[in-house]
């Protein structure tokens, strides 16, 4: 049996934390890994506490037609992201890198397009995080240096030409 590299080892272990996902939309798994030692783990649910959408049987954001990446405040859950960082210390997790392993809940397709959205991204690179390994296929993976969301700062305005007064 061929052994399997470790980012595909860490992927299988986050697509088995998101078997925990409640969205009915998506689920997402992540892990937060820092000298070959899982730091912490997180899918997407609902604040501890509150009803989650598998429970209530409906997704919010879907009974408002909010189109898919857009008003993620609207929604109940939590991001895997979200949650893998809240359960970390930051001095755990600086320097270490987080798995991200997405799939459509109805049909359990793998997302080959998963990504952080841009709240997540800023939690990702507050954390101190430096990679994010993104599951593309059952065995490839895309590795995204976080220094490159810091340089494409999705909030920055193109920026008006300064007008010269002087002429």
């Amino acid at each position: 049996m061929e052994r399997i590299s470790k980012e595909n080892y860490y992927l299988n272990i986050a697509e088995t934390v998101l078997e925990r996902s409640t969205c009915l939309r998506r689920l997402y798994g992540a892990i937060i890994v820092k000298n070959d030692e899982i730091i912490s783990t997180g899918y997407n649910g609902a604040p501890r506490g509150r009803a989650n959408c598998s429970d209530l049987g409906y997704c919010s954001r879907e009974a408002m037609k909010i189109p898919r990446g857009e008003r993620y405040e609207l929604c109940r859950s939590v991001h895997a992201e979200a949650n893998a960082i809240i359960s970390a210390p930051r001095r755990d997790m600086v320097g270490g890198t987080i798995y991200l392993v997405g799939r459509d809940a109805r049909t359990h397709a793998l997302l080959s397009d998963a990504t952080s959205c841009p709240m997540c991204r800023r939690l990702v690179i507050n954390a101190g995080l430096e990679k994010v390994v993104i599951r593309r296929t059952e065995t490839e993976f895309e590795v995204v240096p976080v220094a490159d969301w810091v340089q494409e700062d999705d909030l920055l305005l193109p920026r008006e030409p300064e007008m010269d007064l002087n002429s």
